[in-house]
């Protein structure tokens, strides 16, 4: 059969090897995102910084090639706590009562991201779900551009709600929506067959 895509490997990531590829990683980051190669280099030191978190997870996505497996896609997370950047940007941002109700104990999808040359397989989602597999958190948090992105449709139709829209993180210009979802997530529908 021609015109076929390969399908790819899901799996969780050893916090080691993901160390070790963190470039590889971040490289497929800053092509998701349209980011310049001087933010992506400027968020290393901070992504090996994550793996040290309590709570640390991590999973990717490869695909075969002539060469060997690739990796095509990554995400991680770890558990928000007062002090962190991102937790404290997102306690400022909500209502009181809202952040009472889903910050506590919640597990932070700190980033999860597909190259492009593989986006619209599926890959996202099955990322996003081994990544909250069996975690006995009691919610799953993360922000993502607020716009009509695949990202943003894909975490809508997986049971992620609006937390906060239009939110500004500092050296973004981009608006940001902030998304909640309760654990564990609804199992995802079947995709249909594509030939």
């Amino acid at each position: 059969m021609t015109g076929t895509t390969p399908a790819a490997r899901v799996t969780e990531l050893p916090t080691d090897w993901l160390r070790d590829h963190m470039h590889e990683a971040l490289a497929i980051y800053g092509e998701a995102m349209g980011y310049s190669p001087s933010v992506v280099a400027g968020r290393y030191g901070y992504a090996i910084q994550h793996t040290e978190r309590p709570g640390f997870r991590a999973v990717g996505a490869f695909v075969e090639t002539p060469d060997g497996e690739v990796l095509v896609g990554f995400g991680y997370g770890y558990l928000v706590a007062p002090g962190q950047w991102w937790h404290d940007q997102v306690r400022a941002a909500l209502d009181r009562r809202t952040a009472k109700r889903w910050l506590p104990g919640a597990f932070e999808v700190c980033e999860l991201h597909v190259h492009p040359d593989h986006q619209s397989r599926g890959l996202g989602r099955q990322l996003l779900h081994a990544l909250v597999a069996g975690l006995p958190y009691p919610a799953a948090l993360l922000s993502t551009p607020d716009n009509d992105t695949k990202a943003f449709r894909l975490y809508h139709a997986d049971g992620f709600v609006d937390l906060a829209r239009n939110h500004r993180f500092p050296g973004d210009s981009r608006p940001f929506a902030i998304l909640g979802a309760r654990l564990p997530l609804p199992p995802p529908a079947p995709r249909p067959d594509r030939t």
